[in-house]
């Protein structure tokens, strides 16, 4: 037990890593699904192709390979040649591979609305991006909130993938711990501190799914 409880410290600063890659991954990301979403659902022909492809290349690949490309490739592109820290190189892949599939969620949540809505919203003299604002996406959230709540719970867990970019976060501070004293207690510990992560999210999902069932009813 106190060995347990000695590796609270080192690991904590692995998941502070963790953490803060799982907030701006989420900032950043649900945002810009809204805004894909948008653009797919558009009357634009072009944008709607181009966004379908990009959602489609996203959720095709997987996500240590965009990531492993985004640090590795990307600086030998031409024209572009950007290079990116390891940080920042996480951040971009985690920010458009989750945005790809948050813009899904959004654009299932859009299409549920009832089309009468719009209608009414155009006999008010609303506009279409009033009619998104104050009529569409209030009554969009409590109904992605499920599917929402899955691919939160998804981000915490694949926050361990950059280890792959050598970064210090919680599984790698785990890993460097158990090869130094031969015992697997960490990865035990290094659970322990997931599952509360996930629960805490769970149990933040469920409050608002009930304080908007309790609005709507």
């Amino acid at each position: 037990m106190d060995y347990a409880l000695s590796l609270l410290g080192p690991l904590s600063q692995g998941a502070i890593v963790t953490l803060q890659l799982f907030a701006i991954t989420l900032v950043l990301s649900i945002p810009l699904g809204l805004a894909l979403a948008l653009v797919r659902l558009s009357r634009f022909a072009g944008l709607r192709a181009l966004v379908g492809g990009y959602i489609w290349l996203m959720r095709g690949t997987p996500l240590m390979l965009q990531m492993l490309f985004i640090y590795f490739a990307l600086p030998f592109v031409p024209v572009i040649g950007i290079r990116f820290d390891d940080f920042p190189a996480a951040i971009v892949a985690f920010t458009l591979n989750y945005a790809a599939y948050f813009a899904e969620i959004f654009r299932a949540g859009i299409q549920s609305i009832d089309r009468g809505q719009y209608e009414g919203a155009k006999v008010l003299g609303l506009s279409y991006a009033q009619t998104m604002r104050r009529i569409v996406i209030p009554q969009v959230w409590p109904r992605i909130l499920p599917p929402l709540s899955n691919e939160t719970i998804t981000l915490v867990k694949d926050t361990s993938l950059i280890y792959v970019l050598a970064l210090n976060d919680l599984l790698r501070m785990a890993r460097g711990i158990v090869q130094r004293d031969f015992t697997t207690t960490p990865f035990i510990v290094a659970a322990a501190f997931y599952l509360v992560m996930t629960l805490v999210l769970t149990w933040g999902f469920q409050y608002l799914e009930k304080r908007y069932a309790k609005y709507d009813a």
